[in-house]
């Protein structure tokens, strides 16, 4: 087989996994989230690794819908209230930095909180409000998880990714906001 015919191969498996697991998601648990971004005052985001990254991008996509979105530990992040949310993305739900600010949150400032996971029996489920689950494999190697053919956690993080670029879509829909004026949210010092 021709690296040609490999690279066909790989794309079709990974993207063959990634429509089974965005199936796989709960609509309810998405709806109740969309409702929760928009009854918020800001939304947070806390993660780890390839995690923060692809929560990085939600949190930019929703700012480009003008949503007051922050990432946890930026330079101008400003203090969390109780008419806040807190989005912990974790697909194990015990990584240790997350843990602590979700513990943190909730002890402080009382704000809702919303754990982005894969794994239902965490430590996460006594601190979140609610979780939305993306049943792919993590550490833990649950029996229900979706495998994958990918290294590590790459199919949680790729869904993390698409699930607010989702959302995001569902969000202007919901708000009939217009695409073109959305460019008035976008950087301009670039």
């Amino acid at each position: 087989m021709g690296f040609g015919e490999e690279y066909t191969k790989a794309c079709d498996e990974v993207l063959a996994e990634l429509q089974r697991t965005l199936k796989a998601v709960d609509p309810q648990q998405l709806l109740q989230l969309r409702d929760e971004i928009l009854a918020a005052d800001q939304v947070f985001f806390v993660g780890v690794g390839r995690v923060l990254l692809a929560l990085e991008c939600v949190c930019k996509r929703l700012a480009h819908l003008g949503i007051n979105a922050h990432i946890v530990g930026e330079i101008t992040e400003p203090a969390i209230t109780k008419d806040d949310l807190l989005i912990v993305g974790s697909g194990s739900g015990a990584s240790l930095f997350p843990l602590g600010i979700a513990k943190k949150a909730r002890s402080a400032a009382g704000c809702k909180i919303v754990h982005i996971g894969s794994n239902p029996n965490s430590e996460m489920k006594d601190i979140a409000d609610f979780m939305v689950r993306i049943p792919v494999r993590t550490k833990f190697y649950l029996d229900d998880e979706i495998d994958s053919c990918q290294p590590m956690t790459s199919l949680f993080e790729q869904s993390v990714l698409l699930v607010g670029d989702i959302l995001a879509k569902m969000i202007i829909e919901e708000k009939g906001l217009d695409m073109k004026s959305l460019w008035k949210y976008h950087a301009n010092l670039e």
